[in-house]
Protein backbone atom coordinates (compact mmCIF):
# COMPACT_ATOMS: atom_id res chain seq x y z
CA UNK A 1 0.00 0.00 0.00
CA UNK A 2 1.26 3.49 -0.90
CA UNK A 3 2.36 5.72 1.96
CA UNK A 4 0.95 8.71 0.07
CA UNK A 5 -2.59 10.01 -0.10
CA UNK A 6 -3.46 10.63 -3.75
CA UNK A 7 -5.56 13.48 -5.15
CA UNK A 8 -5.86 15.18 -8.52
CA UNK A 9 -5.30 18.57 -6.89
CA UNK A 10 -3.89 19.78 -3.59
CA UNK A 11 -4.90 23.32 -2.62
CA UNK A 12 -2.61 24.99 -0.12
CA UNK A 13 -4.72 27.62 1.63
CA UNK A 14 -8.23 27.53 3.09
CA UNK A 15 -9.17 31.19 2.82
CA UNK A 16 -11.93 32.50 0.57
CA UNK A 17 -9.88 31.87 -2.57
CA UNK A 18 -8.78 28.37 -1.56
CA UNK A 19 -12.26 27.26 -0.52
CA UNK A 20 -13.73 28.62 -3.76
CA UNK A 21 -11.09 26.74 -5.75
CA UNK A 22 -11.84 23.53 -3.84
CA UNK A 23 -15.56 23.79 -4.61
CA UNK A 24 -14.98 24.69 -8.26
CA UNK A 25 -12.53 21.90 -9.09
CA UNK A 26 -14.43 19.31 -7.07
CA UNK A 27 -17.65 20.29 -8.88
CA UNK A 28 -15.77 19.56 -12.11
CA UNK A 29 -15.27 15.98 -10.92
CA UNK A 30 -11.66 16.20 -9.71
CA UNK A 31 -10.52 14.88 -6.34
CA UNK A 32 -9.29 17.72 -4.13
CA UNK A 33 -7.42 18.03 -0.87
CA UNK A 34 -7.49 21.48 0.77
CA UNK A 35 -5.17 22.28 3.67
CA UNK A 36 -4.63 25.34 5.85
CA UNK A 37 -2.75 25.77 9.14
CA UNK A 38 -5.51 27.89 10.73
CA UNK A 39 -9.02 26.49 11.34
CA UNK A 40 -11.48 29.05 9.89
CA UNK A 41 -13.51 31.32 12.16
CA UNK A 42 -17.12 31.23 10.98
CA UNK A 43 -18.93 33.40 13.53
CA UNK A 44 -19.16 37.19 13.24
CA UNK A 45 -18.26 38.11 16.81
CA UNK A 46 -15.77 35.34 17.56
CA UNK A 47 -12.13 36.15 18.25
CA UNK A 48 -10.17 36.11 15.02
CA UNK A 49 -13.20 36.57 12.75
CA UNK A 50 -12.34 38.24 9.46
CA UNK A 51 -14.55 41.34 9.43
CA UNK A 52 -13.56 42.37 5.94
CA UNK A 53 -16.06 41.83 3.17
CA UNK A 54 -15.77 40.58 -0.38
CA UNK A 55 -17.62 42.11 -3.29
CA UNK A 56 -18.09 39.46 -5.96
CA UNK A 57 -18.25 41.31 -9.26
CA UNK A 58 -20.48 40.13 -12.13
CA UNK A 59 -17.96 37.79 -13.82
CA UNK A 60 -17.57 35.88 -10.53
CA UNK A 61 -21.21 34.83 -10.51
CA UNK A 62 -20.80 32.14 -13.18
CA UNK A 63 -17.89 30.52 -11.33
CA UNK A 64 -19.78 30.57 -8.02
CA UNK A 65 -22.80 28.99 -9.74
CA UNK A 66 -20.61 26.33 -11.32
CA UNK A 67 -19.07 25.55 -7.93
CA UNK A 68 -22.48 25.16 -6.31
CA UNK A 69 -21.76 28.09 -4.00
CA UNK A 70 -24.08 30.82 -5.24
CA UNK A 71 -27.35 29.27 -3.97
CA UNK A 72 -25.86 29.34 -0.47
CA UNK A 73 -24.47 32.86 -0.78
CA UNK A 74 -27.30 34.67 -2.56
CA UNK A 75 -29.64 35.00 0.48
CA UNK A 76 -26.91 36.83 2.42
CA UNK A 77 -25.63 39.09 -0.38
CA UNK A 78 -26.12 42.86 -0.63
CA UNK A 79 -26.28 44.00 -4.28
CA UNK A 80 -23.96 46.79 -5.44
CA UNK A 81 -25.96 48.82 -7.95
CA UNK A 82 -24.04 52.10 -7.84
CA UNK A 83 -20.35 52.84 -7.25
CA UNK A 84 -20.11 56.38 -5.90
CA UNK A 85 -16.80 58.25 -5.91
CA UNK A 86 -16.62 61.29 -3.65
CA UNK A 87 -13.75 63.75 -3.61
CA UNK A 88 -13.53 65.55 -0.26
CA UNK A 89 -10.05 66.98 -0.79
CA UNK A 90 -10.90 70.62 -0.14
CA UNK A 91 -10.17 72.66 2.96
CA UNK A 92 -12.96 70.98 4.94
CA UNK A 93 -13.88 67.27 4.98
CA UNK A 94 -17.02 67.68 2.90
CA UNK A 95 -18.01 66.52 -0.60
CA UNK A 96 -16.89 68.85 -3.35
CA UNK A 97 -17.33 66.37 -6.20
CA UNK A 98 -19.69 63.37 -6.29
CA UNK A 99 -19.88 61.01 -9.27
CA UNK A 100 -22.12 57.94 -9.55
CA UNK A 101 -21.21 54.98 -11.74
CA UNK A 102 -24.50 53.09 -12.26
CA UNK A 103 -24.44 49.45 -13.33
CA UNK A 104 -27.64 50.10 -15.31
CA UNK A 105 -25.51 52.01 -17.85
CA UNK A 106 -23.80 48.79 -18.95
CA UNK A 107 -25.88 45.88 -17.63
CA UNK A 108 -29.22 44.67 -16.31
CA UNK A 109 -27.39 43.24 -13.28
CA UNK A 110 -25.71 45.07 -10.38
CA UNK A 111 -21.93 45.52 -10.44
CA UNK A 112 -21.71 42.74 -7.87
CA UNK A 113 -22.76 41.44 -4.49
CA UNK A 114 -21.12 42.05 -1.11
CA UNK A 115 -20.75 39.48 1.68
CA UNK A 116 -18.80 39.32 4.98
CA UNK A 117 -15.72 37.10 4.84
CA UNK A 118 -16.58 35.18 8.02
CA UNK A 119 -19.97 34.26 6.50
CA UNK A 120 -18.38 33.25 3.20
CA UNK A 121 -16.18 30.79 5.05
CA UNK A 122 -19.20 29.34 6.87
CA UNK A 123 -21.23 28.81 3.70
CA UNK A 124 -18.30 27.55 1.63
CA UNK A 125 -17.39 24.98 4.28
CA UNK A 126 -21.00 23.82 4.33
CA UNK A 127 -20.88 23.29 0.57
CA UNK A 128 -17.56 21.43 0.73
CA UNK A 129 -18.92 19.24 3.51
CA UNK A 130 -21.47 17.87 1.01
CA UNK A 131 -18.80 16.81 -1.49
CA UNK A 132 -17.35 13.32 -1.25
CA UNK A 133 -14.35 14.14 -3.47
CA UNK A 134 -13.03 16.87 -1.12
CA UNK A 135 -10.66 16.18 1.78
CA UNK A 136 -10.50 19.21 4.10
CA UNK A 137 -7.49 19.38 6.40
CA UNK A 138 -8.04 22.69 8.19
CA UNK A 139 -5.57 23.09 11.02
CA UNK A 140 -2.91 21.34 8.92
CA UNK A 141 -0.03 23.11 7.17
CA UNK A 142 2.04 22.25 4.12
CA UNK A 143 5.64 21.62 5.21
CA UNK A 144 7.42 20.53 2.03
CA UNK A 145 7.13 20.37 -1.76
CA UNK A 146 8.93 17.99 -4.10
CA UNK A 147 8.09 18.01 -7.80
CA UNK A 148 8.98 16.05 -10.88
CA UNK A 149 7.63 16.24 -14.42
CA UNK A 150 4.68 13.90 -13.81
CA UNK A 151 3.66 14.63 -10.19
CA UNK A 152 4.14 16.67 -7.03
CA UNK A 153 4.60 15.37 -3.51
CA UNK A 154 3.56 17.55 -0.59
CA UNK A 155 4.30 16.81 3.05
CA UNK A 156 1.89 18.00 5.72
CA UNK A 157 2.27 18.99 9.36
CA UNK A 158 0.08 16.08 10.53
CA UNK A 159 2.79 13.68 9.34
CA UNK A 160 1.02 12.60 6.16
CA UNK A 161 2.08 13.17 2.57
CA UNK A 162 0.11 13.66 -0.62
CA UNK A 163 0.89 12.75 -4.22
CA UNK A 164 -0.93 15.02 -6.68
CA UNK A 165 -0.97 16.13 -10.31
CA UNK A 166 -1.38 19.82 -9.50
CA UNK A 167 -0.64 22.00 -6.48
CA UNK A 168 -2.62 25.24 -6.32
CA UNK A 169 -0.94 27.77 -4.04
CA UNK A 170 -3.71 29.89 -2.50
CA UNK A 171 -1.75 30.28 0.72
CA UNK A 172 -1.35 34.04 0.95
CA UNK A 173 1.22 36.74 0.43
CA UNK A 174 3.87 34.71 2.31
CA UNK A 175 2.99 31.53 0.38
CA UNK A 176 5.00 28.52 1.62
CA UNK A 177 4.43 26.73 -1.69
CA UNK A 178 5.67 29.70 -3.73
CA UNK A 179 8.73 29.98 -1.55
CA UNK A 180 9.38 26.23 -1.82
CA UNK A 181 9.30 26.59 -5.61
CA UNK A 182 11.76 29.50 -5.47
CA UNK A 183 9.47 32.00 -7.22
CA UNK A 184 10.40 35.59 -6.33
CA UNK A 185 8.00 38.50 -5.76
CA UNK A 186 8.14 42.26 -6.22
CA UNK A 187 6.66 44.23 -3.34
CA UNK A 188 5.67 47.87 -2.88
CA UNK A 189 4.95 49.27 0.58
CA UNK A 190 2.89 52.38 1.19
CA UNK A 191 3.22 52.93 4.92
CA UNK A 192 -0.55 52.42 5.13
CA UNK A 193 -2.85 50.23 7.17
CA UNK A 194 -6.56 49.56 6.70
CA UNK A 195 -9.19 49.50 9.40
CA UNK A 196 -11.91 46.96 8.61
CA UNK A 197 -15.16 46.91 10.57
CA UNK A 198 -18.93 47.09 10.32
CA UNK A 199 -21.07 50.15 11.04
CA UNK A 200 -24.73 51.06 11.24
CA UNK A 201 -26.18 54.39 10.15
CA UNK A 202 -29.61 56.08 10.08
CA UNK A 203 -29.64 56.86 6.32
CA UNK A 204 -30.06 53.72 4.15
CA UNK A 205 -27.23 52.98 1.74
CA UNK A 206 -29.59 52.26 -1.15
CA UNK A 207 -27.19 49.59 -2.49
CA UNK A 208 -24.62 52.29 -3.19
CA UNK A 209 -20.95 51.58 -2.53
CA UNK A 210 -19.33 54.88 -1.55
CA UNK A 211 -15.60 55.58 -1.82
CA UNK A 212 -14.52 58.91 -0.29
CA UNK A 213 -11.12 60.39 -1.13
CA UNK A 214 -9.37 63.03 0.94
CA UNK A 215 -5.84 62.01 1.93
CA UNK A 216 -4.14 58.99 3.46
CA UNK A 217 -6.17 56.57 1.36
CA UNK A 218 -9.80 55.86 0.45
CA UNK A 219 -12.61 55.57 2.99
CA UNK A 220 -15.03 53.02 1.56
CA UNK A 221 -18.51 52.09 2.78
CA UNK A 222 -19.90 48.96 1.10
CA UNK A 223 -23.54 47.85 1.56
CA UNK A 224 -24.41 45.03 3.93
CA UNK A 225 -27.84 43.63 4.85
CA UNK A 226 -29.46 45.43 7.80
CA UNK A 227 -27.97 44.65 11.21
CA UNK A 228 -30.25 44.60 14.27
CA UNK A 229 -32.91 46.42 12.29
CA UNK A 230 -30.61 49.24 11.13
CA UNK A 231 -28.98 50.01 7.77
CA UNK A 232 -25.45 48.62 7.83
CA UNK A 233 -22.25 48.90 5.80
CA UNK A 234 -18.78 47.41 5.84
CA UNK A 235 -16.10 50.06 6.26
CA UNK A 236 -12.56 49.86 4.95
CA UNK A 237 -10.65 52.96 6.06
CA UNK A 238 -7.10 53.27 4.74
CA UNK A 239 -4.69 55.67 6.44
CA UNK A 240 -0.99 56.10 6.96
CA UNK A 241 0.28 53.69 9.59
CA UNK A 242 0.54 55.95 12.68
CA UNK A 243 -2.88 57.52 12.04
CA UNK A 244 -4.48 54.09 11.48
CA UNK A 245 -2.98 52.78 14.72
CA UNK A 246 -4.27 55.81 16.64
CA UNK A 247 -7.77 55.27 15.22
CA UNK A 248 -7.62 51.58 16.09
CA UNK A 249 -6.83 52.41 19.72
CA UNK A 250 -9.33 55.28 20.21
CA UNK A 251 -12.19 55.12 22.65
CA UNK A 252 -15.41 54.17 20.89
CA UNK A 253 -17.17 57.53 21.15
CA UNK A 254 -14.14 59.40 19.80
CA UNK A 255 -13.67 56.87 17.02
CA UNK A 256 -17.32 57.13 15.98
CA UNK A 257 -17.01 60.91 15.80
CA UNK A 258 -13.86 60.62 13.67
CA UNK A 259 -15.36 58.15 11.21
CA UNK A 260 -18.56 60.20 10.91
CA UNK A 261 -16.45 63.25 10.11
CA UNK A 262 -14.34 61.33 7.56
CA UNK A 263 -17.54 60.00 5.94
CA UNK A 264 -18.68 63.60 5.37
CA UNK A 265 -21.83 62.54 7.31
CA UNK A 266 -23.27 61.17 4.06
CA UNK A 267 -25.19 58.48 5.97
CA UNK A 268 -25.65 60.37 9.22
CA UNK A 269 -23.75 59.43 12.40
CA UNK A 270 -21.84 56.16 12.02
CA UNK A 271 -22.07 53.69 14.89
CA UNK A 272 -19.50 50.95 15.42
CA UNK A 273 -21.25 47.59 14.96
CA UNK A 274 -18.30 45.21 15.36
CA UNK A 275 -14.81 45.15 16.76
CA UNK A 276 -12.09 46.91 14.76
CA UNK A 277 -9.45 45.00 12.82
CA UNK A 278 -6.24 46.37 11.31
CA UNK A 279 -4.54 45.13 8.13
CA UNK A 280 -1.26 46.11 6.42
CA UNK A 281 -1.46 47.47 2.86
CA UNK A 282 1.01 46.43 0.17
CA UNK A 283 1.14 45.67 -3.54
CA UNK A 284 2.91 42.49 -4.55
CA UNK A 285 3.21 40.38 -7.67
CA UNK A 286 5.00 37.11 -8.32
CA UNK A 287 7.58 37.02 -11.10
CA UNK A 288 5.88 33.91 -12.47
CA UNK A 289 2.44 32.40 -11.89
CA UNK A 290 3.63 28.82 -12.37
CA UNK A 291 6.30 26.36 -11.40
CA UNK A 292 6.69 22.64 -11.96
CA UNK A 293 3.28 21.11 -11.13
CA UNK A 294 2.42 24.38 -9.33
CA UNK A 295 -0.01 27.24 -10.06
CA UNK A 296 -0.04 30.44 -8.02
CA UNK A 297 -3.43 32.08 -7.45
CA UNK A 298 -4.87 34.85 -5.27
CA UNK A 299 -2.48 36.52 -2.83
CA UNK A 300 0.23 33.96 -3.50
CA UNK A 301 0.30 35.48 -7.00
CA UNK A 302 -0.79 39.09 -6.48
CA UNK A 303 -1.71 41.43 -3.63
CA UNK A 304 -3.37 44.81 -4.17
CA UNK A 305 -4.80 47.52 -1.90
CA UNK A 306 -8.57 47.14 -1.31
CA UNK A 307 -9.75 49.49 -4.05
CA UNK A 308 -12.51 48.80 -6.56
CA UNK A 309 -13.19 45.25 -5.31
CA UNK A 310 -10.31 43.98 -7.45
CA UNK A 311 -8.42 41.67 -5.08
CA UNK A 312 -10.52 38.50 -4.85
CA UNK A 313 -12.04 39.08 -8.27
CA UNK A 314 -8.54 38.90 -9.78
CA UNK A 315 -8.16 35.65 -7.84
CA UNK A 316 -11.37 34.25 -9.31
CA UNK A 317 -10.05 35.24 -12.73
CA UNK A 318 -7.04 33.01 -12.02
CA UNK A 319 -9.34 30.12 -11.14
CA UNK A 320 -11.55 30.55 -14.20
CA UNK A 321 -8.54 30.17 -16.47
CA UNK A 322 -7.13 27.18 -14.56
CA UNK A 323 -10.52 25.47 -14.54
CA UNK A 324 -11.01 26.09 -18.26
CA UNK A 325 -7.58 24.59 -19.02
CA UNK A 326 -8.24 21.60 -16.74
CA UNK A 327 -11.55 20.86 -18.47
CA UNK A 328 -10.10 21.30 -21.95
CA UNK A 329 -7.43 18.60 -21.44
CA UNK A 330 -8.09 16.54 -18.28
CA UNK A 331 -5.23 14.17 -19.05
CA UNK A 332 -2.77 17.10 -19.02
CA UNK A 333 -3.80 18.45 -15.63
CA UNK A 334 -0.79 20.14 -14.06
CA UNK A 335 1.66 19.43 -16.88
CA UNK A 336 4.16 21.98 -18.16
CA UNK A 337 2.11 22.98 -21.23
CA UNK A 338 -1.05 23.62 -19.19
CA UNK A 339 0.76 25.70 -16.58
CA UNK A 340 2.72 27.68 -19.16
CA UNK A 341 -0.58 28.49 -20.86
CA UNK A 342 -2.02 29.59 -17.50
CA UNK A 343 0.95 31.90 -16.93
CA UNK A 344 0.68 33.44 -20.41
CA UNK A 345 -3.05 34.06 -20.16
CA UNK A 346 -2.98 35.68 -16.72
CA UNK A 347 0.42 37.31 -16.20
CA UNK A 348 0.10 40.49 -18.28
CA UNK A 349 -3.44 41.21 -17.10
CA UNK A 350 -2.39 40.74 -13.47
CA UNK A 351 0.60 43.05 -13.90
CA UNK A 352 -1.57 45.69 -15.53
CA UNK A 353 -4.18 45.58 -12.77
CA UNK A 354 -1.61 45.61 -9.96
CA UNK A 355 0.01 48.66 -11.53
CA UNK A 356 -3.32 50.41 -12.08
CA UNK A 357 -4.48 49.89 -8.50
CA UNK A 358 -1.06 51.02 -7.26
CA UNK A 359 -1.52 54.32 -9.12
CA UNK A 360 -5.06 54.77 -7.82
CA UNK A 361 -3.90 54.19 -4.26
CA UNK A 362 -1.04 56.65 -4.57
CA UNK A 363 -3.47 59.24 -5.96
CA UNK A 364 -5.81 58.66 -3.01
CA UNK A 365 -2.96 59.24 -0.52
CA UNK A 366 -1.89 62.68 -1.72
CA UNK A 367 -1.62 65.38 0.95
CA UNK A 368 -0.96 68.65 -0.90
CA UNK A 369 -3.89 70.78 -1.97
CA UNK A 370 -2.63 71.13 -5.56
CA UNK A 371 -2.45 67.36 -6.06
CA UNK A 372 -5.86 66.84 -4.47
CA UNK A 373 -7.28 69.45 -6.85
CA UNK A 374 -5.66 67.64 -9.79
CA UNK A 375 -7.19 64.36 -8.62
CA UNK A 376 -10.66 65.91 -8.55
CA UNK A 377 -10.24 67.44 -11.99
CA UNK A 378 -9.08 64.11 -13.40
CA UNK A 379 -12.12 62.30 -11.98
CA UNK A 380 -14.43 64.96 -13.35
CA UNK A 381 -12.86 64.78 -16.81
CA UNK A 382 -13.09 60.98 -17.00
CA UNK A 383 -16.69 60.96 -15.81
CA UNK A 384 -17.77 63.63 -18.29
CA UNK A 385 -16.95 61.43 -21.29
CA UNK A 386 -19.70 58.80 -21.49
CA UNK A 387 -17.75 56.27 -23.65
CA UNK A 388 -14.76 56.55 -21.32
CA UNK A 389 -16.98 56.20 -18.24
CA UNK A 390 -18.56 53.02 -19.62
CA UNK A 391 -15.18 51.62 -20.63
CA UNK A 392 -13.84 52.21 -17.12
CA UNK A 393 -16.83 50.41 -15.61
CA UNK A 394 -16.36 47.44 -17.92
CA UNK A 395 -12.64 47.32 -17.15
CA UNK A 396 -13.43 47.41 -13.43
CA UNK A 397 -15.66 44.37 -13.86
CA UNK A 398 -12.96 42.57 -15.81
CA UNK A 399 -15.18 42.46 -18.90
CA UNK A 400 -13.39 42.77 -22.22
Amino acid sequence: MSRFNEFDILISGGGIAGLTAAAAFASAGLSVQCVDPAPPVTERDAEGADLRTTAFLQPARALLDEAGLWPRLAPHAAPLQIMRIVDAGGEAPEPRLVRNFDAADISDQPFGWNLPNWLLRREMLARLGEMENVDLRLGTATTGLFTRTNEARVTLSDGSATRTRLVIAADGRHSPMREAAGIAVQTARYGQKALALAVTHPIPHGNVSTEIHRSGGPFTLVPLPDYQGKPSSALVWMERGPRAKALFEMEVAEFEAEMTRRSCSLFGPLTLASRRTLWPIISQSAERLNGERLALVAEAAHVVPPIGAQGLNMSLGDMRVLLELAKASPSRLGDAAMLESYHRRRFNEVKLRVRGIDLLNRASMVETRALRDARAMGLNALYALSPVRKMLMQMGLGVR
